[in-house]
């Protein structure tokens, strides 16, 4: 049977930093979701899975083909559907023989079923494409579903997918949720996405104590874990209480010794006691002092290793808490028109066409539309960091947008340094308090920000436009939930829960968009 074994496997980033130590696992054919924070190493431990990465210490044996879909896909000017799938050359040579030109030899290597394979895959995805389709006409979401469908024709025994749904729109979700539950080989899939989770045969979580398999889905390992942590902390108050109890009588034992010895003290010195009497209860109280000694010892220690058992089983780590101050935004109060507004980045092909409405007040409004519909198009519109080839914007108010790339923040300077560049009034401390609030504390927040990973920068784009005086009265955000692990997004619904200004958000996220009260919805064509 197809698996793929991890013993004691460790792995250090260049700088000497440890993310992964001595995890032991053994993956089989099923389908695994693996979670866990930003940052722990799930993207990590997929790239040493696939081989990119090698580990520091450790071995794994892979027993069975292995093909990945890595978070970004980069590709050439002049690339295509069929070089993503590995079969351009095949393509080359069914087209020489449909000429006519092919010789006996190249007609018997000709595979006639090929096209048909690979529109069979495409459609898996729900993708319309032709393997000549160059990979640069797609969209970010196309291209994603034509590396899952080069990924998924290979027929490997396992999948390895990282973060498959961040650039899918509804449909695109919806074709991938119906492609895994019709997969029968294994899947390992690093993801934050609810309802993809819910299709897992198996959850894995990895954390900073190792990792451990949850059979079921994400539902049912949510209902586990709660009970088991809520089991590790009831086992750590009964040792804590233990040890306090210990101390005590330990305390209580040695007060009566020392009353003791100090009357026997005191009667020896009167001098109606033989010496050679007084001697032996010296020795006696010695040899007696030493042994409580060596008992209270033995039980301080069993009772500190109970307690340092039960904090093993719970990882210690600090939940992101985002409390906002208020924007003062007034219900009514005009925030942006736009009036027949067509723009796009290339002028020759507009995406927006004669685009209309206007926010009033706290709206919260979701853009929602098919991939290529100019909805990241439209926020930087709205933001003015493109201008309209047409048409009329009007922004009444400050505004945040935090893109896919978190734009805002420059890579070469620290998390503090843009933090200070995009509130040059706060002080020093102010500046260290309202970073630390998103979990960057001392050497984190002089990390450079293009050394982050995408939850970290993230995190760190809405500390820096979140965390200020006063926070944007119009702040918009594109696909905000992609990088973030599970917890950091429940985090966030409940920040922008309290984020009193106007809201609007493009995500392929229903539960998101549910959690923060969305209200009105922008459709794109």
């Amino acid at each position: 049977m197809p698996s793929i074994t991890l013993s004691h496997i460790s792995w250090s980033a260049p700088d000497g930093t440890t993310v992964l130590s001595d995890i032991d696992f053994r993956f089989t054919p099923e389908r695994i979701g693996l979670v866990g924070r930003n940052g722990v190493g799930k993207s990590t431990l997929l790239a040493l899975i696939s081989g990119r990465l090698k580990p520091t210490s450790g071995s794994i044996q892979r027993d069975g083909t292995i093909a990945e879909l890595r978070q970004t896909v980069q590709v050439a000017p002049d690339e295509t559907i069929a070089d993503m799938f590995g079969v351009s050359q095949a393509m080359a040579l069914l087209s020489k023989a449909e000429r006519g030109e092919a010789d006996m030899a190249e007609l018997e290597a000709c595979d006639w079923t090929l096209p048909s394979r690979i529109e069979e895959a495409l459609a898996d995805t729900g993708l319309e494409a032709l393997p000549e389709t160059p990979l640069s006409q797609l969209s970010g979401g196309q291209r994603t579903r034509a590396a899952l469908a080069g990924a998924v024709f290979a027929r490997p025994d396992f999948l390895l997918l990282d973060e498959p749904t961040n650039n899918l729109d509804a449909d695109g979700r919806a074709a991938l949720i119906a492609l895994f539950v019709r997969w029968r080989a294994g899947a390992i899939v690093v993801s934050h996405d609810r309802a993809l989770l819910e299709e897992m045969e198996a959850i894995a979580e990895l954390t900073t104590l190792g990792i451990s398999r949850h059979g079921g889905n994400f539902s049912s390992w949510r209902a586990r874990k709660a009970v088991e942590l809520a089991a590790a902390e009831q086992d750590l108050a009964n040792a804590q209480r233990h040890q306090r109890e210990i101390a005590r009588r330990t305390q209580i034992a040695t007060e009566r010794k020392q009353r003791r010895d100090a009357a026997g003290a005191r009667k020896g010195a009167k001098g109606d006691m033989p010496r050679i009497l007084i001697g032996m209860r010296k020795d006696r109280a010695e040899g007696s002092g030493g042994e409580a000694a060596r008992l209270a010892e033995r039980l301080r220690r069993e009772s500190e290793q109970a307690a340092q058992a039960a904090r093993q089983r719970i990882e210690v780590v600090e939940s992101l808490t985002v409390a906002l101050p208020s924007t003062a935004v007034l219900p009514g109060q005009r925030i942006v028109t736009l009036d027949h507004v067509t723009a796009a980045h290339d002028p020759d092909a507009p995406i927006l066409k004669g685009l209309s409405f206007t926010v009033n007040g706290p709206e919260r409004i979701a853009i929602i539309g098919p991939n290529g519909a100019g909805k990241s198009t439209l926020l930087h519109v709205i933001a003015g960091s493109l201008p309209p080839l047409s048409g009329q914007v009007d922004r009444h108010v400050a505004c945040a947008l935090l893109d896919q790339k978190v734009e805002l923040l420059d890579p070469a300077a620290s998390i503090a340094d843009n933090f200070a560049r995009l509130h040059p009034d706060a002080t020093h401390n102010e500046v260290r308090a309202a970073l630390a609030r998103f979990r960057f504390r001392a050497d984190l927040a002089l990390q450079k920000a293009g050394s982050l990973s995408g939850g970290q920068l993230l995190r760190a784009g809405l500390a820096c436009v979140l965390s200020g005086a006063m926070p944007p009265p119009l702040l918009m955000l594109d696909e905000p939930t992609n990088h973030l692990d599970l917890d950091s997004i429940a985090a966030i619904e409940q920040g922008l829960l309290g984020y009193d200004g106007a809201l609007i958000v493009v995500s392929h996220d229903p539960a998101f968009l549910r959690a923060i009260g969305i209200d009105r919805e922008i459709s794109l064509p």
